[in-house]
């Protein structure tokens, strides 16, 4: 990893005071285990968009019970993953929207999972209707404050999150590749399915800083068998945290996590 650091996942108003959170809602979250301190929440799409990529609206904060487990090793699946299996989720990216590249990363990011012969694919389709992920993009006001994407985890009946947020700057801006824009959209492609950061409970490992964990809440953080004991930032896991736009394909112990889920 190079020396500069990007947050992996974040939206919302011009102004920071726009995007400040209420002093209740904070207090929710903090109740709720996750962490406002290192990385403050803000509103985003209606809602908030909290530890830089975990979307939540009022109605998940009113629904969540307190988080009863905060595990310790390398790799974390939320409490709802994707059912049906096997099964095809159908990926959707507006080509009015983003350049020949991004398309080209979607296909590259959906070429990584289909290798690994899970229960779990994906396919590119060219239209919105019915899509079971749609690629849109942040506001300029987000790209501009350094959002690169924000995704959501998969929901109780057991569908994937079905919407992933991208800046569309990351090539012209960051000069990121292919493969380095692929690296983002897998990763919140990984979110939809039901991974949680593989240093979530300490996303200094990628983004440097203090100390941070991230907490389990009630969306889980539950430990994947077969993944080792802590994370390492020269391990390149594609769920780590923070990013340098660098490629990071899946590593061993990513597969292991991928072929034991799905």
């Amino acid at each position: 990893m190079g020396s500069t650091v990007f947050t992996s996942c974040e939206q919302s108003d011009d102004t920071a005071v726009n995007r400040q959170v209420s002093s209740d809602v904070s207090a929710r979250l903090v109740g709720l285990g996750f962490d406002v301190t290192n990385r403050a929440p803000i509103k985003f799409e209606g809602g908030y968009l909290v530890e830089g990529d975990i979307y939540l609206t009022d109605a998940d904060l009113r629904t969540m019970a307190k988080p009863v487990r905060v595990p310790n090793t390398e790799q974390y699946s939320t409490n709802n993953l994707v059912k049906g299996t096997p099964r095809n989720i159908t990926v959707y990216i507006p080509t009015s929207s983003f350049s020949a590249t991004y398309v080209s990363a979607v296909d590259e990011a959906i070429r990584r999972y289909n290798a690994q012969n899970l229960v779990l694919t994906f396919s590119r389709v060219n239209s919105s209707t019915g899509a079971g992920i749609v690629f849109t993009r942040l506001r300029k006001s987000d790209e501009r404050q350094g959002v690169l994407g924000s995704s959501g985890f998969p929901t109780s009946a057991g569908n994937p999150y079905n919407q992933i947020m991208m800046s569309g700057i990351l090539e012209s801006t960051y000069h990121l590749t292919v493969n380095g824009i692929a690296t983002i959209m897998a990763h919140e492609m990984g979110h939809c399915i039901g991974f949680r950061h593989t240093d979530y409970f300490d996303r200094s490992i990628s983004c440097g800083g203090s100390t941070s964990n991230e907490g389990a809440s009630t969306v889980g953080a539950n430990l994947i068998p077969g993944t080792p004991a802590g994370a390492t930032l020269a391990g390149k896991s594609w769920m780590l945290a923070c990013t340098d736009g660098g490629d990071r394909p899946f590593n061993n112990d990513d597969k292991t996590a991928l072929n034991y889920l799905y």
